[in-house]
C-alpha cells in the first residue's frame, strides 16, 4: 500500500492547518471551517460538496486533534455526515449534507449504559400505528447533543404496534439507525462532564416519536449501523493521531528550548529514550489510521466491508494513545498542567477519546471477533 497523500490530500491539511492556527476560538474556528468547505469534503458533488471519501474527511480531524481545538467535528463528520453520504437516502442526504454545509452540527448516540458500540442496541423502534417509529431507549456519552441539528440513533427495529407508555411487544424485524430531531417530544438531554470539558449529555427518549423516512438508508439489515461505528473508530482514531502528533512536537520543542545542568534536556539519553517510544507510538497510530481510511475508503458501502484495519487502528489508540501522553506529560513537568499551555488539552481529550472507543478490554475484544 501506498499511503503517500496526492496534491488534494495535501492541501486539504495544508488549508485545515491554516484555518485552525489562525482561529483558536471554537466558535471562531468551526465557521472557518465551514467557509473553507472543509466540513463538505465527503458530500457529493450534486449536493455542492467536494465528492471526497474517508481519507480526505479524517484529514482534517487529524489537524482538528493536532491544534486540540474543541469543535464538534468527529460527531459531525465522522458520526453524521459519512455515515449519511455513504448510506443515506437522496433526500437525507441533500437535507441534512446542506445544513452540514451551513454550519450545522451533527452527531451520534453509539454508547448505551455499560455498552459502548452495541451492535443490538437495547434501544427500541416501534412502528407508529399513525405511521413513523417510537423510540425509546438511553445512550450516554453523546458529544455535541445539546446542540445538534439531528441525533443518529442506533435502535432494535420491533414489529407490532403498541399503544404510547406499553410496554415493548413484537419480534426484533432488524437494526437500524434513526435521525432524531433532538427537539423531539419525548428526547431530553442531560449534560455530564468530560476530562476536556467538552459538551457531552446522557440522552433519554420516552415514545418519542420519528417520521417513516427517518431510518438511514431505509436500511433494517444492520450494515448502515455496522458502518457507523466504522466511521466513529477511523474518526476517533484520526483525531487520536493529530492530538499524539502534536503533543509529541510540543514535547520536542520544549526539551530543545528547556536546559538543566547547562544542557538541553533533549540531549539526556533516558529523555531520548522516552521521546522515542512515544514517537514510535505515534507513528504506528498515524500508520494504523491510514491502513484503517484506506479499507473504508475502498468500498463504495459498507455492505460486506470488512473491518480488520479499523479494530486494529481503533485498539492501538485506546491501548497505546494515553501512556504516549504520559510521557509527553511527565517531560514537560509542571508546565504541562498549565492552563496557559496547550498540552493539558491534549491529554485531556485524548482520555475522552479512549472512553469513547470503549477502552482497551472493548477494542481488543472487537479486534479478536
Amino acid at each position: 500500500m501506498d499511503f503517500t497523500l496526492d496534491e488534494t490530500q495535501r492541501e486539504i491539511v495544508d488549508l485545515a492547518r491554516d484555518v485552525l492556527t489562525r482561529e483558536t476560538e471554537p466558535y471562531l474556528a468551526w465557521r472557518a471551517l465551514s467557509q473553507a468547505g472543509l466540513l463538505t469534503l465527503a458530500t457529493p458533488e450534486r449536493f455542492g460538496g467536494a465528492g471526497l471519501g474517508v481519507l480526505e474527511t479524517a484529514l482534517v480531524l487529524t489537524e482538528v486533534g493536532r491544534q486540540a481545538v474543541q469543535v464538534p467535528a468527529l460527531e459531525t463528520l465522522a458520526l453524521g455526515a459519512l455515515p449519511i453520504a455513504r448510506a443515506g437516502t437522496e433526500e437525507q442526504r441533500r437535507t441534512l449534507l446542506g445544513a452540514v454545509a451551513e454550519g450545522a452540527t451533527l452527531t451520534a448516540a453509539i454508547t448505551e449504559p455499560s455498552a459502548p458500540l452495541p451492535a443490538t442496541p437495547r434501544t427500541t423502534a416501534l412502528p407508529d400505528p399513525s405511521g413513523g417509529w417510537v423510540v425509546s431507549g438511553t445512550l450516554v456519552g453523546v458529544r455535541s447533543a445539546g446542540s445538534a441539528h439531528r441525533i443518529l440513533v442506533p435502535a432494535t427495529l420491533a414489529g407490532g404496534a403498541r399503544a404510547p407508555g406499553s410496554a415493548p411487544d413484537g419480534d426484533p424485524t432488524g437494526t437500524g439507525v434513526l435521525l432524531v430531531d433532538p427537539q423531539t417530544p419525548g428526547v431530553t438531554r442531560t449534560a455530564t462532564r468530560t476530562s476536556a470539558g467538552t459538551a457531552e449529555f446522557t440522552v433519554h427518549l420516552s415514545d418519542a416519536r420519528v417520521p417513516s423516512d427517518a431510518l438511514l438508508g431505509d436500511d433494517r439489515s444492520g450494515v448502515v449501523l455496522a458502518g457507523l461505528h466504522r466511521s466513529a473508530l477511523v474518526g476517533a482514531c484520526a483525531v487520536g493521531d493529530g492530538l499524539l502528533s502534536g503533543a509529541l512536537q510540543l514535547t520536542a520543542d520544549h526539551l530543545r528550548k528547556r536546559e538543566q545542568f547547562g544542557r538541553p534536556l533533549a540531549t539526556f539519553q533516558a529523555v531520548a529514550q522516552q521521546v522515542a517510544d512515544a514517537y514510535l507510538a505515534s507513528r504506528t497510530l498515524h500508520l494504523a489510521t491510514l491502513a484503517a481510511c484506506w479499507e473504508l475508503d475502498s468500498s463504495s458501502s459498507d455492505a460486506g466491508a470488512e473491518s480488520g484495519d479499523v479494530e486494529v487502528a481503533g485498539y492501538w489508540l485506546a491501548e497505546r494513545a494515553l501512556p504516549a501522553l504520559h510521557v509527553c506529560q511527565h517531560l514537560h513537568g509542571g508546565l504541562g498542567m498549565d492552563v496557559s499551555y496547550p498540552l493539558h488539552r491534549h491529554y485531556a481529550m485524548t482520555k475522552d477519546l479512549t472512553r469513547f472507543v470503549g477502552g482497551v478490554d472493548r477494542r481488543l475484544a472487537g479486534l479478536a471477533s
